[in-house]
């Protein structure tokens, strides 16, 4: 089963955000989408979630969602956005409680406290979620998304997580437990498709990598594929080398120059 975005376009005005960029991501994998500031890496995750209008199709699992009612796609794909606010001093307990989708998982009043265990903030269920830190409440959001899919497969269907830089507010330790978290949904037969800035990080958990840049994809392919210094420096238009350590052989990522 896949996620698969063909020709798609968005545009703001006159400036053409995307310009007919396509993505396939297979469940059972994390497939990352990067590129620098302004590539359109949000914008595809926004067009693929449906909170952006665009051109093109979209289809998940076979369907095409352009087909399907708000609460059909609640029930297969969660989505975590930059940031989120809430309007009302509910509790973290409260906020996870959100994603829960009745008749899936909602009947399972174990699963809000089950995904917060999941993001190390068991504790935190009684804290309003004002009182938070970035990062806990980044991490908050992240629970509440596991709780709206918190099964990977359902009848035999994958469900996809949808992440937009889900570690940007993290602290190493907790960036590891997130893409860790991200790569056992996607083990456990669901599918994963998160925007990314950090590439060692990318290197490290994907299994496949989109790289935009001027509102086109430019690469597409696996680590070993995409990760190469002709691709990576054109994309970021700067000097970068991509090296491989033993014994792992998983790249990792140094800017040599910062030159335009």
């Amino acid at each position: 089963m896949t996620l698969t975005a063909m020709n798609i376009e968005v545009s703001y005005g006159p400036h053409r955000a995307l310009r007919g960029v396509d993505l396939t991501a297979q469940a059972g994998e994390v497939t990352a989408i990067v590129g620098p500031n302004g590539s359109g890496k949000s914008t595809l995750l926004g067009a693929i979630t449906g909170t952006l209008p665009f051109r093109g199709t979209v289809t998940l699992n076979g369907s095409d969602v352009a087909g399907q009612k708000p609460w059909q796609l609640a029930a297969q794909r969660a989505v975590l956005p930059q940031s989120s606010r809430v309007a009302f001093p509910f509790t973290v307990a409260e906020v996870v409680r959100l994603g829960l989708q009745d008749g899936i998982s909602g009947a399972d009043t174990q699963v809000p406290m089950q995904a917060l265990a999941r993001v190390g903030l068991a504790s935190y269920a009684d804290r309003t979620f004002d009182e938070l830190s970035g990062g806990e409440a980044q991490r908050v959001m992240l629970a509440r998304v596991l709780a709206q899919v918190w099964q990977p497969v359902v009848d035999g269907q994958p469900r996809w997580l949808l992440l937009d830089e889900p570690v940007s507010s993290l602290d190493i330790a907790h960036q590891l437990q997130v893409m860790q978290i991200a790569r056992d949904f996607a083990r456990a037969g669901g599918g994963v498709i998160a925007v990314m800035h950090d590439l060692n990080l990318t290197a490290l958990y994907a299994n496949r990598v989109a790289v935009l840049a001027g509102g086109q994809r430019i690469a597409f392919g696996t680590v070993a594929e995409v990760m190469t210094d002709a691709t990576l420096s054109r994309a970021y238009g700067c000097d970068l080398r991509v090296s491989a350590p033993p014994p792992t052989d998983i790249p990792f990522i140094l800017p040599h120059a910062a030159t335009a």
